[in-house]
């Protein structure tokens, strides 16, 4: 096991730098520069050639394109994370105050999608062709199919504008309570983000455990006079739950991303928010870190399922 997690780690090296170079091009083939986005357009107009680019020297944005990408690398790996172009704050502290904003946001909705999804697929594969089995999969067709966008909107008409029942937005007035104390602020942001993945686990739950109830350990498990729910929880449920495991791994990068929309729609002070603001001004060190910090989650979750995978079924071998 050791072995194989020195090796993958190992192999995430040249692909985060691939990632990081194709991103930092990509910065780099967009339109204008940091400066155009740093001043208005009348004092933009007012300042000389010679004038913008003492400012575009000032900032470290007149060298060539490898120069510049070789800087930044090399200030990652000495801990120095570079500075915001706009407003001068190291992006290590800008991260700091947005981060654990988007941290907590996330891990709630993976715990809430994970949890339902499973249970609920789970119930429906147990109750095959009834009414319930059939309401959960229109339920689940409809979390797939809606935009987190537009349900975060309905519900915070429904529940927050209407009835008062949740608060509309917000989170950094109350960072420094207990969570438990500001359960009322995340529950609809993580609810909504959490929701497509909620359909998308439960209904791979369902299929998985209904392909682990036909198989012929569950019928000797029976045979040998074992309860039901003994049957369907530690026989079926664990055969059943590492392919899900799988996909939920493989899906916690996606709500990091899917918080842009939520954080814009409940007005949650993340990464994701500043991320959008950040590209539109050009602001090179702080996209490069978020994006690579988002590089860096997707390659280790990788890692992540193969262990819990091997771990949650004994016929899987890592070598």
């Amino acid at each position: 096991m050791g072995t194989y997690i020195s090796r993958k780690v190992l192999s995430l090296i040249p692909l985060t730098l691939a990632i990081s170079f194709l991103i930092y091009l990509g910065m780099e083939l967009m339109p204008g520069d940091a400066v155009s986005f740093l001043l208005p357009p009348d004092a933009l107009a007012s300042l000389s050639p010679e004038q913008l680019e003492q400012m575009r020297e000032a900032l470290g944005l007149n060298a060539p394109f490898l120069v510049r990408y070789f800087r930044w690398l090399g200030g990652i790996l000495r801990g120095d994370f570079g500075y915001s172009l706009q407003s001068g704050v190291p992006v290590s502290e800008i991260l700091m105050n947005h981060l654990p904003a988007t941290l907590e946001l996330s891990i709630a909705s993976l715990l809430m999608s994970s949890v339902l999804g499973i249970v609920l697929g789970m119930i429906s594969a147990l109750r095959k062709g009834t009414l319930l089995d059939h309401t959960l999969d229109v339920v689940g067709m409809i979390g797939v199919a809606i935009p987190q966008f537009l349900l975060g909107l309905i519900l915070v008409l429904l529940l927050c504008l209407n009835t008062n029942v949740f608060p509309v937005g917000g989170r950094m007035a109350y960072a420094n309570q207990p969570l438990l104390e500001r359960l009322n602020y995340l529950f609809l942001p993580a609810l909504v983000n959490g929701f497509s993945m909620t359909a998308g686990v439960m209904r791979y739950a369902r299929s998985s455990m209904l392909d682990s109830m036909g198989r012929d350990y569950m019928k000797t498990a029976r045979a040998k006079g074992l309860p039901e729910w003994r049957v369907n929880f530690l026989h079926g449920l664990r055969a059943a739950i590492t392919p899900v495991v799988v996909l939920i791994g493989f899906r916690l990068p996606m709500l990091i991303g899917g918080a842009v929309v939520i954080e814009t729609v409940f007005q949650w002070p993340g990464v994701g928010e500043l991320f959008i603001k950040a590209i539109r001004a050009q602001n090179t060190p702080v996209v490069m870190m978020i994006a690579f910090f988002s590089v860096l989650i997707v390659l280790m979750s990788s890692i992540l399922v193969d262990i819990v995978t091997a771990w949650l079924d004994p016929r899987i071998k890592l070598s």
